[in-house]
């Protein structure tokens, strides 16, 4: 299961953030996660429960944003969102895309006090 090594490496940045900036508590983590990521959303709730535990983000309120996929089009040049990365392109039908985006995962912000 990856996603308990995901939860690891986000209370680290936790824990990094809270000591350079000197907050006491998290309260509301926003993540956001691409299409293609291959993380399993609950199973990441569940990391983020145990590994969160005795850390200043401890119950804070997690919100995933999800991110659409994004490929190029060799064909028309147009930037397009796709539902999978085999899919084609949406406005010209051509097989030659080169996916863009997707498969990012980041810390998009943290509410603290």
């Amino acid at each position: 299961m990856h996603e308990m090594s995901l939860a690891e490496g986000i209370r680290r940045i936790i824990d990094a953030q809270a000591q350079a900036h000197g907050f006491q508590r998290v309260t509301i983590l926003r993540l956001e996660i691409g299409r293609f990521a291959g993380v399993e959303k609950p199973a990441l709730k569940f990391a983020l429960d145990v590994v969160l535990r005795g850390s200043t983000a401890e119950g804070a309120g997690i919100e995933m944003i999800d991110l659409p996929g994004r490929a190029l089009c060799y064909d028309c040049g147009a930037t397009v969102e796709i539902a999978d990365r085999l899919d084609p392109c949406p406005l010209c039908g051509s097989g030659k895309i080169m996916p863009q985006g997707g498969d990012e995962m980041r810390i998009k912000d943290m509410e603290v006090i």
